[in-house]
């Protein structure tokens, strides 16, 4: 397998209709990187629909682009609208750099821009969850400054 070269520059901004086939085939990677590939249900209408240059969108999604148009990774947003000092809770639901851009700064530049957009939208907070067993993504966020919340444990309920 050979190396990819890093591409020279890249930017990150939002995602628009026509990045739907794009963003869902990284969503199927990290789907598969994750484990629950199997259950993944997201396609281009649902993109299309629920987020994708559609207002009221129940998802923002930002994009690491390099300067000749491949993708090199993504981060989805959902908001609450507001807790308990009305301010919206910002969650961070995905965040994913393709196997070649990682190490080149992409997730860095993508948090920055969630924070920035967090900010923009007046959230008071950023939350987010990692897998316990994914300690490159541990560290990452620690050397972002964040930190686990030993506050709150994540619980679910199948519907």
């Amino acid at each position: 397998m050979s190396a990819k070269a890093a591409p020279a520059t890249f930017s990150v901004r939002p995602a628009l209709a026509a990045d739907a086939t794009g963003l869902l085939q990284q969503m199927r990677e990290l789907a598969a990187f994750e484990g629950y590939l199997a259950e993944f249900r997201v396609t281009i209408d649902d993109l299309l629909t629920r987020g994708l240059g559609h207002e009221p969108a129940q998802f923002h999604a930002l994009l690491a682009e390099s300067a000749d148009g491949v993708l090199l990774g993504y981060a989805v947003l959902v908001e609450t609208p507001f807790t308990f000092d009305l301010q919206a809770d910002c969650r961070l639901k995905e965040l994913y750099v393709s196997p070649a851009a990682r190490s080149m700064g992409v997730g860095k530049a993508l948090m920055n821009a969630v924070l920035a957009h967090a900010r923009l939208r007046g959230c008071g907070r950023l939350k987010w969850d990692v897998l316990p067993d994914n300690e490159n993504a541990r560290q990452f966020y620690r050397n972002l400054g964040g930190q686990p919340d030993i506050n709150w444990e994540a619980w679910i309920l199948a519907l």
